[in-house]
């Protein structure tokens, strides 16, 4: 699934992404709001981890999706 897609159907894939980055809270959901770069933001935030290591998770992500 592109990020096009995943930001259409943003509402249906926040409940897999909570299980995937269990440390983001719904207000950082809702702040995001279908956003890459403030998710890849928060992932790193919360995570610790840099921006490399946030994006292949993300891009994993998307391949599973």
């Amino acid at each position: 699934m592109n990020w096009q897609q995943i930001e259409g159907n943003w509402k249906q894939l926040k409940g897999k992404m909570k299980q995937q980055w269990g440390k983001l809270t719904d207000d950082d959901f809702d702040r995001i709001d279908g956003k890459r770069e403030e998710l890849l933001g928060k992932i790193q935030e919360r995570y610790g981890i840099d921006r490399e290591q946030a994006e292949r998770q993300l891009d994993d992500f998307s391949t599973r999706v």
